[in-house]
């Protein structure tokens, strides 16, 4: 048999390629609930393989090492967060400011259903250089994200495409810190209250005078 036919050949009706990315999605996961519940240091690729309950060889056919592991695992959290939001937006009608409390309680929901998640993206995020370097790419890209959903939402009432970029990355920090203290259990900082905090904040920032 040849090699091309080895390697796309099904097995139980599934084929090898979809076989390798339930692998590798079991593998992201390990690496968010370990990297999000013990932190950096103990997310290590032993770790990771024996909570997926894969071997190394295919902990290898998924990354070259455990950074990029980690590393994945930040953008399966933010991509999972980003699609949320802006799938709660896109059913949501109404004023601004109900928009952006179904896109941030959408958000919301994905922490508080899994707190690990929300360690990775505010805390863990900054545990080794690969990490903060991917941190700062993703605080870019979610402010494009944010200042994307703010025209759609506000419409002309947004901000020009220069400050609301600008503004975009100060709400994405100051949305990540209160979360932060969410999860530091600052008093009185509820999901609700991060939700209501955060959309006020969105418009404030995102919205023509």
């Amino acid at each position: 048999m040849s090699q091309a036919t080895e390697g796309t050949r099904s097995y139980g009706g599934r084929s090898a390629a979809e076989r390798a990315a339930e692998r590798r999605a079991r593998l992201l996961a390990a690496a968010i609930t370990l990297l999000g519940e013990q932190g950096e240091q103990k997310a290590t690729m032993t770790a990771i393989c024996q909570a997926a309950g894969l071997t190394e060889r295919y902990f290898y056919e998924s990354f070259r090492n455990r950074d990029e592991a980690l590393v994945a695992a930040l953008d399966e959290v933010c991509r999972e967060l980003a699609t949320s939001a802006v799938a709660a937006v896109e059913a949501t009608d109404g004023e601004p400011l109900d928009r952006t409390r179904a896109a941030l309680r959408a958000a919301v929901d994905v922490l508080v259903a899994a707190p690990a998640k929300a360690r990775v993206v505010v805390v863990e995020s900054s545990a080794s250089a690969p990490l903060r370097a991917r941190r700062r790419e993703l605080v870019a890209w979610f402010a494009g994200v944010v200042t994307d959903e703010a025209r759609s939402i506000l419409g002309e009432r947004a901000l020009p495409a220069d400050r609301l970029r600008v503004h975009a990355t100060f709400f994405v920090a100051g949305l990540a810190e209160l979360v932060a203290d969410w999860l530091h259990d600052e008093p009185g900082l509820t999901p609700d209250r991060l939700v209501e905090v955060g959309s006020e904040l969105f418009v404030a920032v995102a919205r023509r005078d």
